[in-house]
């Protein structure tokens, strides 16, 4: 039996095929097109060094080797390996309190015991281990295991004690970011209400001094602008600012002026961008994505250069975008930045190659 196709019927059929077609080959493209930058963004992390210049996850990862419940942490070993994340400053956080002598000696045996219980996990563990040279990370890389450079979040356990710097050097600490959200003894926080010290106080230029001599990283992230630039007039070394943003793009406290950015950049220093929401956009954090991250580090690259930048999220600590919500999904930034026109170079220097130089003036 022969069957009769209606020429009408045909031609409708076939104007729906070609409309269709119209309408979603773009997203298959734009798929298509992100599955091959992922697997480039895949090849580009197994060449480099990739670093995360601030965490607050050494606190939750030490709750969960006692037994304590711990929800939504943001990183662990696994998740670095699985977002291709090579190294990371994982910080001993402590918030400002009384800086009466017995508060201080609280603060800081609280410091001691959370920095020993996490170096000791990290020395037991067979994915890590702490680093203190260029050569022992780039050995790591080469052996497939995590970097891990220990570091102090608020040099409010130091109290007015210089000789605390070496204790904590000799501990493995390599970075200290010299205050959080209140002034210490050491100098103005950007986010308090009052200019205690009008920047460094006078212990704070005998801090920093000491922190030049042994090669301790000076974290200007937290610090007030008079800090900054104080730090800026005496350090014979380069400065990071571990986690902050763009002021130009959110008007942040914590955030850097261009003009604060220049500065530290001009010194040789580093900016790492931070991935807190509250950092970055005004809008709810529900809609605040990786592209907003990579505004941040457009403009910071536009006004300092890309040998000036690089990434600190602030994960475990109010970090995390959508999109970039833990270590594991680290890959979604470089496939961000790659559709932006960076690099393979622009990557290596913006994953680890700048804080490599920094950490080669530093302590190699």
């Amino acid at each position: 039996m022969r069957t009769t196709t209606n020429p009408a019927a045909f031609k409708i059929l076939m104007a729906t095929v070609v409309f269709f077609c119209y309408l979603f080959t773009p997203l298959l493209a734009v798929q298509y097109d992100d599955s091959l930058l992922i697997e480039q963004a895949k090849r580009i992390h197994r060449k480099i060094i990739s670093f995360d210049t601030h965490n607050d996850s050494a606190l939750k990862i030490n709750k969960l080797n006692i037994g304590e419940n711990v929800k939504n942490i943001q990183v662990t070993f696994p998740m670095m390996k699985q977002g291709l994340l090579d190294g990371a400053f994982f910080a001993i956080y402590i918030g400002q309190k009384s800086r009466a002598t017995d508060s201080v000696l609280i603060a800081r045996n609280y410091v001691d015991d959370q920095l020993l219980r996490f170096k000791n996990y990290v020395e037991s563990s067979d994915d890590a281990s702490v680093v203190t040279s260029v050569k022992e990370i780039i050995q790591n890389k080469n052996e497939g295991r995590i970097s891990v450079v220990l570091a102090l979040e608020n040099g409010y356990p130091i109290g007015k004690d210089v000789g605390q710097v070496k204790r904590y050097y000799s501990m493995g600490v390599r970075a200290i970011t010299l205050c959080h959200n209140l002034n210490n003894d050491i100098c103005d926080s950007s986010m308090d209400s009052i200019a205690e010290h009008k920047g460094l106080s006078e212990f704070g230029y005998r801090l920093v001094e000491e922190m030049n001599s042994l090669g301790m990283i000076i974290d200007v992230s937290h610090a007030s602008s008079e800090t900054l630039s104080d730090i800026l007039k005496v350090t014979a070394l380069p400065v990071i600012a571990s986690h902050s943003g763009a002021y130009s793009l959110k008007n942040h406290k914590r955030n850097l002026r261009d003009n604060e950015i220049k500065a530290i950049a001009s010194a040789g220093g580093l900016i790492q961008v931070a991935s807190g929401k509250f950092f970055l956009s005004g809008k709810p954090k529900e809609e605040v994505t990786v592209k907003d991250l990579a505004d941040h580090i457009d403009h910071i690259r536009a006004v300092a250069g890309i040998e000036h930048i690089g990434l600190g999220t602030d994960f475990d600590g109010g970090g995390g975008v959508v999109g970039m919500e833990d270590a594991s999904k680290m890959i979604s930034l470089t496939v961000e930045l790659l559709k932006r026109g960076y690099t393979q170079r622009d990557l290596e220097l913006f994953w680890g190659g700048n804080l490599i130089r920094i950490l080669k003036i530093h302590f190699m």
